[in-house]
């Protein structure tokens, strides 16, 4: 019914914001999925997952900055793209960054919360506290003013159907599909990827069958960490700006995409970030873009109306 409803509507769509939507969908579908690994294994909705984003883009902000005069290429981007090669070099940091400040985090908070029983709500709440502290300490650094990443401009290209996309959102295109396909080999293939999902499935017995749990909960930071600075550092490229609350803000959709595609799927994060990410650009043809995120929300109620758990939740 979904499929058909969108499948009627497209004729009268823009195709602009159809492909527009589809690169703002590949950033929330990172940080969705990392948001959702999370959950399936510590039970837990990481309210600081937002502001792990803006620690991504402004810890490659910092590297990017100091490894241009390095690098020689100030001010200079790389063939049609804005940006040069000290972004290439910073984003591995950033994520590297993101991904110990995230485990460490986990180990002084996190994990001292759970081991003395404390219910996973005020664990969640504890991540809240994360959040505002964390984007204090960003607000300390790097103030609240706009920041940019060092970029210049390069022109449009024209595509069939009056479609005009900047080169930059194939770059963004290339990096989500390129971890999305590296997220799923990892679940599906690797040993660490099938511990996860024994732990997820069911923690006590993944533990009794010799499973390190701690270790599992350890490299779900990693991988979930590595995706949401990945995902900041994109909206980053994406939008032009970084300013503090840009995660904060961007929390809504990752949520809503999670609780679409099924609260615990991988899977049905990446299918509800498409849907999110398609239904906010596309609503703009028709509404001011400020309400844009309303336009998501009410069909995410109209599909949960028809599947409560979700698109790839359990059937009741």
């Amino acid at each position: 019914m979904l499929v058909a409803l969108l499948a009627g509507l497209l004729p009268f769509v823009k195709m602009s914001l159809v492909v527009n939507g589809l690169v703002l969908a590949s950033i929330i579908g990172l940080g969705a999925i990392g948001l959702t690994l999370i959950y399936g294994i510590l039970n837990m909705a990481n309210v600081a997952h937002g502001d792990y984003m803006t620690l991504g883009a402004y810890v490659a902000l910092f590297f990017a900055g100091t490894l241009i005069p390095a690098l020689g290429a100030e001010g200079g981007g790389i063939g049609p793209f804005t940006f040069g090669y000290p972004l290439l070099v910073a984003m591995p940091l950033s994520i590297a960054a993101v991904a110990a400040f995230a485990v460490a985090v986990d180990r002084l908070i996190y994990r001292r919360l759970r081991e003395r029983g404390v219910n996973v709500v005020l664990v969640s709440m504890a991540s809240l506290g994360v959040a505002i502290a964390l984007r204090g300490l960003v607000q300390l650094i790097w103030s609240g003013d706009v920041q940019r990443l060092p970029r210049e401009s390069r022109e449009v290209w024209r595509l069939p159907m009056d479609v005009r996309v900047p080169p930059d959102s194939l770059f963004i295109a290339v990096v989500a599909i390129a971890l999305v396909a590296a997220t799923y080999l990892v679940l599906s293939r690797t040993k660490m990827g099938k511990a996860m999902r024994a732990t997820a499935d069911n923690p006590d017995l993944a533990l009794v069958s010799g499973i390190s749990t701690q270790r599992v909960i350890q490299w779900t930071w990693v991988m979930g960490a590595a995706l949401a600075a990945t995902a900041g550092v994109l909206l980053a490229v994406f939008q032009a700006n970084i300013i503090p609350i840009m995660g904060w803000k961007f929390l809504i959709p990752l949520f809503a995409a999670v609780i679409l595609g099924g609260v615990g799927s991988p899977y049905g994060a990446l299918a509800g970030a498409l849907i999110i990410g398609v239904t906010m650009e596309v609503s703009t043809q028709w509404i001011n873009p400020s309400y844009k995120p309303a336009a998501a929300f009410a069909l995410m109620l109209l599909v949960l109306l028809m599947r409560p758990r979700g698109l790839f939740g359990p059937r009741q």
